[in-house]
């Protein structure tokens, strides 16, 4: 064991004390990662908003099975991630900080029942390795590691830090598949069906949270692993199939009912048909991609540690199924990561939809195998790194470099979004690309430093530079990019719900920013085309408009300017009202 590991590592032999730290490391990240500021800034367009909204309106009216979007039906996710938003609201209040805080929770949940897992049970990576029981604290040095991995990074702190479904639907499924192998692994009958029974609450939550999809990927999942190792009919005994139906189908069934009794083939065609079946087969609202569109997912969601992922996996050894069979269960935790991990980027990589979320409940995986990976190196391999480490810390070297140049070159690039155009400008002027582009210099430097002297201490400079990341670049650059591309949608919400009278209405024009509707709580009419705004009018039974659009589609709409009043003019957007009706 290295010696910068050793003296650490032997002062904390009380399990309880080991509790305490690990458990306070995380949350205190937890603190930086989650919570911080998650709610200073605005709901972001355009897909954020659809949630949040959808759950205001749910605890507005009172209705709990059909989800609602500016009075129109939403279909595209089951209600569990509505119906925790809307409690959060009936609790917290209906603000941005209430709508976020179930994700923050699930994802913080999600990282604590990894931390379990893998302390509870012998992490071993390769299936040639003698059995590391001798090693006491072991366990506690990869749940450590592999926690701390799956809190750092790009997607847990964006996906957790959102009021999107993705990140409750990563613990859910996650969790479910962590409760199954919590029970697989487990010698006491008692306590293994307690974690089956928790594997099928957490599936039917899935369930609730995405439809289909959260039983066909863990299915497959156990199914492959079961398979491989060559206990699967013994495993689907000690589950009691039939009892676990019986538990998802109580939690999960009763809403599909109750909403298909109240919307039918409406329902029935767009949740299934629609968002499940034709997001495989079909690209659904844009979101094509080419077939490495996921690697490249991971490579940067995973940042830092998607440079050990390849690795890792190799270390499994996947091709030598004898010496896994002869592996205890609990030695069996690496080989489940690497099925889990690969089925759902197999999955995923074959659909025709591709959207960066989801493989999002591949996550747990990912860091559970980066985490043995180091746990064996650290705790094996004393302050000599082996030679097969030399690509991955290479690409880690190269990945801090990258990132160091992105940074200080960054603010040219960050003016192709037409709805904040001077981002870059004013990012530059916050000097975060100089502070970003020296940290992640320094942790390049000190990295080298690392290799140079044969130390393990290279994760701990990944884990530092990255929390340091968090808190002097992406903190402060979300705030100005809020600023930039929201404030301004805010602003005008606020005015025009100053002005309006009750028979006046809100049209946008020539894009959807469905923020709008949850910050002035009323129907916003979208117009696509400019030039269709005039014969809408002639239709409207509604008198003197409010109108938010940008001054040159403003101009494409045919209206003279003695038409209209200039409200409030911010940033790219402009709040008119007309004067009468034509």
């Amino acid at each position: 064991m290295p010696n910068w590991v050793d003296p650490r590592i032997k002062l904390l032999s009380q399990p309880q004390t080991l509790w305490i730290l690990c458990l306070g490391w995380l949350c205190a990240i937890a603190v930086v990662t989650l919570f911080w500021g998650i709610g200073d800034i605005g709901l972001i367009d355009e897909t954020e908003p659809l949630f949040v909204e959808a759950s205001r309106q749910m605890l507005v009216t009172g209705d709990w099975i059909t989800p609602y979007f500016d009075n129109v039906t939403r279909f595209d996710k089951p209600p569990l991630i509505y119906w925790l938003m809307a409690l959060s609201f009936k609790v917290f209040g209906i603000n941005e900080w209430a709508a976020r805080i179930p994700s923050a929770v699930a994802a913080l949940a999600i990282v604590l029942l990894s931390f379990y897992t893998l302390q509870q049970h012998s992490p071993l990576l390769s299936p040639a390795k003698p059995s590391p029981s001798h090693h006491s604290q072991r366990p506690w040095l990869a749940a450590w590691l592999g926690a701390t991995m799956l809190m750092l990074n790009l997607n847990t702190y964006f996906w957790g830090r959102t009021g999107y479904a993705d990140m409750l639907l990563m613990t859910c499924m996650g969790g479910a598949l962590l409760a199954f192998f919590l029970g697989y692994a487990q010698t006491k009958l008692s306590l293994q069906q307690r974690w089956y029974g928790a594997f099928y609450v957490l599936l039917a939550l899935a369930i609730l949270t995405k439809g289909p999809v959260a039983i066909l990927l863990p299915a497959l999942i156990i199914g492959g692993f079961t398979l491989y190792v060559g206990n699967l009919r013994q495993v689907l005994q000690e589950m009691q199939i039939l009892r676990g139906t019986s538990i998802v189908l109580l939690i999960a069934l009763p809403w599909f009912i109750l909403v298909t009794l109240a919307n039918g083939e409406a329902f029935l065609g767009n949740f299934f048909g629609y968002h499940n079946l034709t997001r495989f087969s079909s690209v659904v609202n844009a979101h094509s991609g080419p077939w490495y569109f996921h690697f490249l997912v991971i490579l940067v969601g995973f940042l830092p540690w998607s440079a050990y992922l390849p690795a890792a996996m190799f270390r499994t050894q996947p091709w030598q199924r004898k010496q896994w069979q002869q592996r205890s269960r609990s030695e069996q935790l690496g080989l489940y990561a690497t099925i889990w991990f690969a089925v759902i980027l197999g999955f995923f990589t074959v659909s025709v939809t591709k959207y960066f979320s989801y493989t999002l409940p591949l996550m747990p995986a990912a860091a559970i195998l980066v985490g043995l990976l180091w746990t064996e190196d650290i705790s094996e391999q004393s302050t000599h790194p082996p030679q097969r480490w030399n690509l991955s810390r290479g690409f880690n070297l190269a990945l801090m470099g990258v990132m160091s140049w992105a940074l200080f070159n960054c603010p040219g690039w960050l003016h192709s979004d037409p709805w904040m155009p001077k981002l870059g400008e004013k990012i530059a002027a916050a000097h975060i690309p100089a502070v970003g582009g020296t940290l992640w210099a320094i942790a390049l430097v000190a990295s080298i430093l690392c290799i140079l002297r044969r130390s393990n201490g290279l994760w701990l400079v990944n884990a530092i530079a990255f929390l340091f990341f968090i808190g002097v670049v992406l903190h402060p650059a979300v705030s100005i990019a809020d600023r930039e591309r929201q404030l301004p949608l805010r602003e005008l919400a606020q005015t025009a719900v100053a002005e309006r009278k009750a028979n006046e209405e809100l049209i946008m024009i020539g894009f959807r920013k469905p923020s709008l509707v949850f910050y002035t709580q009323k129907h916003v009419e979208y117009i696509e085309d400019p030039k269709q705004l005039q014969p809408y009018l002639k239709q409207s039974k509604l008198r003197t408009p409010f109108i938010i659009t940008t001054p040159a589609l403003l101009e494409r709409t045919g209206l003279l300017p003695d038409r209209y009043q200039t409200l409030q003019q911010s940033s790219v957007y402009t709040l008119v009202q007309l004067k009468n009706k034509p």
